[in-house]
C-alpha cells in the first residue's frame, strides 16, 4: 500500500483471519483510545479509492477517484469490554467498492475507522425477563457475537439461542468458538444450518432456510420452551429475504416487529 497516500486513516489492522477465500474476520486498532459501544452497534471503515482490490473482485467502471474516501458500516463482532481492539465479519462483494479493498489489506496496513459506534440492534431493545432466540445468515451473525462475548456469562439467568444459516459448513464463521461456548455454558444453544449439503457430504447437522427450520420446531425443540413471545424475544440479521420471511411466520406464533420507537417482540437489523 506504498502507493497509498495514507494521512486520512486513523487506524491499522492487527489481526486478519481468512474463513475461507470470501469471508475474512478483520480486528482493527485506533491510533488513539477507542471508542465506547454497546453489542450489537456498527462502526464504519473506509479505504482510499487508490486502495488494492483483491484479483477476483469485479472490473470497475468507472473506478472511484483515487483521493475519495470509500466508508461502509459493519456490525462489530467484538466484546464491548475488549479497548484493545474491535474485530469485524466481512463477506467480499466481488462487486462492491469496500469490500474488495478490504479484502486485500494485511496485518499492519491502515484504513479509516469512525471515531464512534451507532446502531440500536442492542439487547436494551429486549426486555430483561425474555430467552433471546438471535437469528442470522452469514455475516449477520456478527452483532451477536459481541453480545455473546459480552453478555453472556452476566446474563446466565436467561437462554440465549443462535440459529445461524450458511451455504456450507466452510461458511458458518466462528462455529468452534460457538460450539465451546455452548459446552461451557449452559444458557447458550447453537444451531448451525446449512442449505447445500448435497456439496457439503460430511455434514450431519440441520438442513435447510432458517423460515423452514423455524417451522418445523428446531427452536422448541433444542430449547424446551415454546417459540411464542411469553418465553422468548427475536433478534434477526441477514439476508432481506429470509428477514422477511422468518418475520411473517414469526407473526402467525404471535410475535409483533418494532414500529418505530415502539418495541415489539422482533427486533431487525435494518442497514443491511
Amino acid at each position: 500500500m506504498n502507493d497509498v497516500d495514507t494521512s486520512k486513516y486513523n487506524a491499522t489492522v492487527v489481526g486478519r483471519e481468512e474463513i475461507n477465500p470470501e469471508l475474512i474476520i478483520l480486528r482493527v486498532k485506533p491510533d488513539g483510545e477507542l471508542f465506547e459501544f454497546k453489542p450489537g452497534q456498527f462502526a464504519v471503515l473506509g479505504l482510499l479509492g487508490s486502495a488494492p482490490r483483491v484479483p477476483e473482485a469485479d472490473p470497475e467502471d468507472p473506478p472511484p477517484p483515487p483521493d475519495k474516501l470509500i466508508r461502509r458500516a459493519y456490525s462489530i463482532s467484538s466484546s464491548s469490554l475488549d479497548r484493545d481492539h474491535v474485530e469485524f465479519y466481512l463477506t467480499l462483494v466481488k462487486s462492491g467498492e469496500l469490500t474488495p479493498r478490504l479484502f486485500a489489506l494485511r496485518v499492519k496496513d491502515r484504513l479509516w475507522l469512525s471515531p464512534k459506534a451507532s446502531g440500536l440492534f442492542t439487547l436494551d431493545k429486549a426486555r430483561p425477563d425474555r430467552n433471546l432466540l438471535l437469528v442470522a445468515t452469514g455475516t449477520g451473525l456478527a452483532p451477536y457475537m459481541s453480545m455473546l462475548r459480552t453478555m453472556l456469562v452476566q446474563e446466565a439467568g436467561r437462554k440465549f439461542v443462535v440459529l445461524h444459516g450458511a451455504r456450507h459448513s466452510w461458511d458458518l464463521g466462528y462455529r468452534a468458538e460457538l460450539q465451546t461456548l455452548a459446552r461451557l455454558r449452559p444458557n447458550l444453544i447453537y444451531l448451525p444450518a446449512i442449505t447445500r449439503p448435497h456439496e457439503d457430504p460430511h455434514w450431519t447437522g440441520l438442513t435447510g432456510r432458517i423460515q423452514t427450520l423455524l417451522a418445523n420446531g428446531e427452536v422448541e425443540k433444542a430449547s424446551g420452551l415454546p417459540l411464542d413471545p411469553e418465553h422468548f424475544e427475536v433478534f434477526l440479521c441477514g439476508n432481506p429475504a429470509m428477514v422477511d420471511a422468518a418475520k411473517e411466520l414469526l407473526g402467525q406464533k404471535g410475535f409483533v416487529p418494532d414500529q418505530g420507537k415502539q418495541l415489539g417482540t422482533i427486533h431487525v437489523e435494518e442497514y443491511w
